[in-house]
């Protein structure tokens, strides 16, 4: 059956209360599962992804909050779970999982739940989460591990609920091969319920409006979103646009991202092309297809139509090629625990493509990634404590009417750690936090500042710091004659760190981070 004949006519009033209606659901999964979750990533950052799903695996809609990458990832992952379990296979009470990273989000730590929502005994809908956990055994987060087979466990799709019991191997498995087994089961228990919490809310707006499943409302959605961006590509104007950018590593290596964006105005599509980017590094932070295609469509429906919804339709046409084996094209077993480094930093290429067509929608490179630390070590009696990610945002590029914002985390979605959370999960003392004056790059629009981060571990033991920095060396590059901002820097005791690998450090050795600023839009006024 072809989508238009599985398509009846919704009135306008209905289908914007049943959206609504949707999407309050949805951000009820994501609030349950932020107030339920152990992991401070979770709990205080929001590093987490939440959708629902139609029968036929399409996400239909999703909670405003979390990351690109996680949610779009999330948009393929769950038709490659629900390819290798059928509906047809599951039964009321059972719950899916996987950790995959080359079908979901691209590292072991982001940990994907499917819960199917039931209705007069068929399964009308799916609720899926993906959040980062604090520990799945392995390397941690870092860019250290030599293959994904060291970074920690891989979780195959499989059951983790059988007809409403514990699947016991797979809980044993997980929970054996983990550092804190109590924080991975609560943040498990936590995306569980925040599925069924899901489940509850769509079956009371099944009730309320009569419906015997949401197929139909999932068709219209979807169709729509689909038109309406397929509509605002047929205004541009036709042809390729390339661009690059590069980014420099701790160790000194510099990845290129080379990208073509090609608009076909006729057929309502876009095509964004990888040729020419660095193949993949010997370090984790290589990036697997799924996540690539997250931030690349994030980037262009960004500067398309943002108010479009997020979905299965306005998805479908923006079409991407990679190089298999590149960097932005990982394959197993090539490591990936850190991909967001270069996940997070292809918007800067993409958005130089994309003001050749959209000028006034342009934005200076930004910093990139977040940087992200971990410390771990041994308390004064021997007991373990691994704190989880805690992450800081330099600048982002100025824009056409507007300079950048200072120290905020685009393009990713995740809030900082507080340094009161952080310095409560292990004996973590921060000495300084501040903006970086000057950082930003100058032009007509400044670019945004970066941040001044400081801190000890106040310990007599030896601990260890995985640590994933970039943009030391080449400032985030201004657009228009606008100027590049400030590099970053990393050091320890004042000596500057140059490795990607984790580093062994003793009590009270200062770390100091400082992030690099946004680059400026236009030729300054002298």
């Amino acid at each position: 059956m072809t989508v238009t004949e599985h398509r009846p006519h919704f009135d306008p009033v209905e289908l914007e209360i049943l959206w609504q209606s949707l999407i309050s659901t949805v951000n009820e999964q994501a609030r349950a599962l932020q107030r339920a979750a152990f992991s401070p990533i979770v709990r205080e950052a929001g590093d987490l992804a939440n959708a629902v799903f139609d029968r036929r695996g399409r996400m239909v809609a999703q909670a405003v909050t979390g990351t690109p990458g996680h949610i779009n990832s999330l948009a393929i992952g769950a038709a490659s779970m629900l390819e290798e379990y059928p509906l047809d296979s599951l039964e009321p009470g059972d719950i899916l999982i996987t950790n995959d990273p080359y079908k979901t989000a691209g590292q072991l730590l982001d940990v994907t739940v499917l819960v199917p929502a039931w209705r007069n005994g068929k399964a009308i809908a799916f609720f899926g989460s993906t959040i980062h956990h604090t520990d799945v055994g392995g390397y941690g987060i870092g860019a250290g591990g030599r293959d994904v087979f060291e970074e920690g466990l891989w979780i195959p799709i499989c059951k983790l609920m059988k007809a409403g019991a514990r699947n016991e191997d797979v809980w044993k498995f997980i929970l054996s091969n983990v550092r804190q087994p109590d924080h991975m089961a609560g943040d498990l228990h936590a995306q569980m319920a925040s599925g069924e919490v899901g489940a509850q809310r769509l079956a009371t707006l099944c009730d309320t409006h009569g419906l015997d499943d949401i197929e139909a409302l999932a068709d219209e959605i979807i169709t729509r979103s689909e038109e309406a961006t397929r509509d605002s590509i047929r205004a541009l104007p036709a042809g390729t646009y390339s661009s690059d950018a590069v980014l420099d590593l701790a160790d000194g290596s510099r990845i290129d991202i080379v990208c073509a964006i090609t608009v076909d105005a006729d057929a309502g599509e876009i095509m964004v092309d990888y040729e020419g980017t660095s193949e993949a590094s010997p370090w984790g932070i290589n990036v697997v297809k799924n996540y690539t295609h997250a931030y690349t469509t994030f980037t262009v429906r960004s500067v398309l139509n943002p108010d479009i919804p997020n979905n299965h339709g306005s998805l479908t046409p923006i079409k991407m090629e990679a190089p298999e084996g590149s960097i932005v094209n990982a394959v197993s077993p090539q490591p990936g625990t850190a991909r967001h480094v270069v996940g997070m930093f292809l918007p800067n290429a993409l958005l130089k493509a994309l003001a050749q067509i959209k000028p006034d929608q342009a934005m200076a490179e930004g910093s990139g990634a977040v940087w992200t630390m971990q410390v771990n070590g041994n308390h004064p009696d021997g007991s373990p404590f691994i704190t989880a990610m805690f992450t800081y945002a330099g600048g982002v590029g100025a824009r056409a009417t507007k300079p950048g914002l200072d120290a905020c985390s685009y393009p990713t979605g995740v809030s900082a750690v507080p340094i009161e959370v952080v310095e409560a999960s292990a004996p973590i003392r921060f000495r300084e936090k501040s903006l970086r004056e000057g950082s930003g790059g100058h032009g007509a629009q400044r670019g945004g500042r970066g941040q001044t981060i400081e801190f000890t571990v106040d310990t007599e033991k030896a601990w260890q710091l995985n640590a994933v920095t970039s943009r030391l060396s080449d400032g985030p590059k201004g657009v228009f004659g606008g100027e590049s901002g400030a590099t970053g820097g990393f050091s320890v005791n004042g000596e500057p760190v140059r490795t990607q690998a984790r580093i062994s450090l003793e009590g009270h050795d200062v770390v100091r981070l400082e992030l690099p600023g946004g680059g400026g839009y236009g030729a300054p006024e002298r």
